[in-house]
């Protein structure tokens, strides 16, 4: 027995990070575990909107009521996380007039602030929106950063004691006598992981409480435990465009489907989402079709991006739960609601907890409701501060005001390291001078990569994920080397290149569903410059026999011709732009690879 705590938080998307936080400044002994990096499910796979509730106020008045109310607590305790974008519900001349007045209605029953503006008025706000919208609601939709958010509540929660452990699956529920009593868990090891013990050994952490808050993975660790949870994972798209074609949240203003959102974040928009049940949450198809339906369809709203060029595509798994015997078919009629699991209730083996459902914006209240139910069971009295307690980087809005002044944010670049980092900034960029720019696409600078490998160690995803460096037009191909010259004064050289590997292998991934046009141009360029001028293709130093530079070049051709990204550019990406000896041999292997890992 390693360690008895109070309570065990498996999952480390927003929920999770929300319920940590939660019982941590209640001042339970509390441990997350997650088995890949923070943000590693569904939150890390969304497409950044923060719900005014509008999107449900027809369909689901409950989860839209709940909407609007975390909506304006999330633009109070997490300012750096937050873009106040506003949205839009547009009205097309085909979309029916009824279900706008529904719309209009359902907003205001929910308490949702809202304002009917004409064609012209919305086009004076958004100047791309197509010549023919009629009319559109105008309400407080808003953009928010899920890593940063996520981040912040796992910093906030260590803070006050609790235990953050990343790349640390659970391989195993405890139960003994008919009681859960803790979990086993794997420390992995690979390239750039960061652990807290020794690589590739388990740990039992013992708990009087589990909470299950994978997602929709909950029934995985269910199963662990013996009981059913009936989660009904829905998957759906998202691409990523070049730049921020809108600076509005941009909804169509008709009945459920297919392609109907647009979200502003950071320097780019991103297109959403399809609505399709899948069997696993690991393992389903991500096709073609679905990206080519996202620009097709909300070209319509937005004309500009028929010939925008698409930066890469990702999906992701929603976390959807009907109680059993409800019968629904179409998993866009399942309620967004979350649901609150007792086993001990519900299937007589009580110390573990699921939640289930639910959104990114509703995590707080979440993560409120059932740190309520563990502190009843445990007996334990404390009350909640989340919705009053800024999150770390969020302090006070007049801080970031004198931020603004006292490191001269004017320009971009600085303006938007005060933004990412907020109150932390004066900490931060007083570390280093001079602090030079290492993304240029979003404007990352040494300071902030610095700090993030401070918090995550050689995972440069995770830094990633924490400063944006990377998640630019380029996708890495100009930075992504520098991003790994950061870790060499601590790191040695091994690890930088596997690190600099994953961090490039992980932005192939996502690229690999757009290539045409000038995409399959940057990609190209991309891979010239990893392959070649870095000889990252052949490293002479790692093959035994000299490097067949006439086979690469045919690879090359076959690269350019290849509508699925095969030859040499799916080669490169895939595999971090080093060869060895069996990939010297089948120029084809690594991108047969990405494409059977679906981008994941």
């Amino acid at each position: 027995m390693d360690r008895q705590v109070d309570v065990v938080v498996v999952g480390g998307g927003s929920t999770g990070c929300g319920v940590v936080r939660d019982l941590a400044r209640r001042g339970l002994d509390t441990v997350l575990v997650e088995k890949g990096n923070l943000t590693h499910g569904t939150t890390g796979r969304m497409h950044g909107l923060l719900h005014s509730g509008g999107r449900y106020a027809v369909s689901d008045r409950k989860s839209a009521k709940e909407c609007i109310e975390e909506n304006m607590v999330l633009r109070d305790i997490a300012t750096h996380c937050v873009e106040e974008t506003g949205g839009l519900f547009v009205k097309r001349p085909e979309d029916d007039e009824e279900y706008f007045q529904e719309k209009l209605e359902g907003c205001k029953a929910c308490d949702i602030p809202v304002e009917v503006i004409d064609g012209e008025e919305a086009r004076r706000r958004e100047p791309y929106l197509a010549r023919d919208v009629e009319k559109a609601i105008a309400l407080p939709d808003g953009a928010v950063d899920p890593f940063r958010l996520c981040v912040s509540n796992a910093a906030d929660a260590r803070e006050h004691g609790a235990r953050v452990e990343t790349h640390a699956p659970v391989t195993d529920v405890l139960v003994e006598d008919g009681e859960v009593v803790g979990v086993e868990i794997e420390h992995e090891t690979g390239p750039g992981k960061r652990v807290h013990r020794e690589p590739g050994t388990t740990e039992e952490i013992r708990a009087r409480h589990v909470v299950n808050a994978t997602g929709a993975w909950a029934g995985n660790v269910g199963e662990m435990a013996g009981v059913d949870v009936e989660v009904r994972p829905s998957k759906g798209v998202m691409t990523v465009m070049n730049t921020r074609q809108v600076d509005t949240v941009i909804n169509r203003c008709r009945p459920k489907g297919d392609a109907d959102i647009i979200v502003p974040h950071e320097t780019a928009c991103i297109l959403g989402t399809t609505d399709e049940e899948v069997d696993d949450p690991e393992d389903y198809p991500e096709e073609d079709w679905e990206v080519d339906l996202m620009i097709e369809t909300l070209s319509e709203l937005v004309p500009a991006l028929e010939d925008a060029r698409t930066l890469r595509s990702f999906w992701g798994v929603r976390p959807l739960y009907e109680p059993p015997g409800t019968g629904t078919e179409d998993p866009t009629d399942i309620t967004r609601d979350y649901f609150l699991l007792d086993h001990g209730d519900r299937d007589d083996l009580p110390g573990m907890t699921t939640i289930v459902g639910g959104k990114l914006t509703t995590y707080r209240m979440m993560a409120e409701s059932i740190s309520d139910h563990v502190c009843e069971t445990l007996d334990y009295e404390a009350t909640c501060d989340t919705a009053d307690a800024p999150l770390p980087g969020s302090e006070s809005e007049a801080r970031m005001a004198e931020l603004m002044d006292e490191f001269g944010l004017r320009s971009p670049v600085a303006r938007r390291s005060g933004q990412r980092l907020g109150s932390r900034a004066d900490d931060v960029l007083d570390e280093y001078d001079p602090n030079p720019i290492v993304c240029n696409c979003e404007s990352v600078t040494r300071a902030e990569v610095q700090d993030a490998i401070g918090d995550a160690g050689s995972d440069l995803n995770a830094v990633r994920l924490r400063t944006r460096a990377s998640m630019g037009n380029c996708q890495g191909g100009f930075c992504t080397h520098r991003i790994a010259a950061e870790l060499a004064e601590e790191y040695p050289e091994p690890v930088v290149r596997d690190a600099e590997d994953e961090l490039y292998q992980e932005r192939w991934k996502g690229q690999r569903h757009a290539l045409w046009g000038e995409q399959l141009s940057q990609a190209m360029l991309n891979h010239m410059l990893h392959a070649t001028t870095m000889n990252r293709d052949g490293d002479p130093a790692n093959l035994d026999g000299e490097v067949d530079f006439g086979a690469f070049d045919a690879g090359a051709d076959d690269g350019a011709a290849d509508a699925d990204g095969a030859g040499s550019a799916g080669t490169a990406a895939t595999d971090g732009g080093r060869a060895n000896d069996d990939a010297a041999a089948d120029g084809d292997r690594a991108n047969d690879d990405a494409a059977t890992d679906g981008g994941r």
